[in-house]
């Protein structure tokens, strides 16, 4: 299944009354559940995580903390959000190296990061070239459906 058919079914779970839908093929599962935004405590995380500067929060808010209005330049530069929920992962593999870089320049439909979702691993492409200027998500933490990863300053 394409990462458009998953918006799409994103967008239906989050504009219906539904709370949970599933739909299975042969070879994929996909599953999309509503759930209220959770907010974590820093003292119940492991050590080894790493604990985000801010806590989880919904979806509008996290978008609108990580955009500061203050600044004119960072006015015109777009977000790139994550259509689903899951895992985010900066390159394919553990030895590999990562997509994109702070200062990258990037086209449109070139891979950005992986999202890892029940087991299913969804390539996240640009929708528009520019300079990539900010990286919000650290790799291995999860990110929430339309999370913001990425600001890029479009061309």
């Amino acid at each position: 299944m394409d990462i458009e058919k998953v918006r799409e079914l994103v967008k239906l779970v989050e504009d219906s009354g539904i709370e949970e839908l599933e739909i299975s093929n042969d070879e994929t599962t996909i599953r999309i559940q509503k759930s209220a935004p959770v907010t974590m405590a820093a003292a119940s995380l492991a050590p080894a995580m790493q604990v985000p500067a801010a806590p989880a929060a919904s979806a509008g808010s996290v978008a609108e903390a990580a955009t500061p209005a203050a600044d004119p330049t960072r006015a015109k530069w777009k977000e790139v959000r994550s259509p689903i929920v899951g895992t985010f992962y900066r390159a394919p593999g553990p030895d590999s190296p990562n997509f994109a870089e702070v200062g990258d320049r990037v086209s449109v439909g070139q891979t950005l990061c992986i999202i890892e979702a029940m087991k299913v691993m969804n390539e996240i492409e640009a929708e528009f070239s520019g300079t990539i200027m900010e990286i919000f998500v650290e790799n291995g933490n999860p990110t929430e459906a339309e999370g913001v990863l990425f600001l890029v300053d479009p061309d």
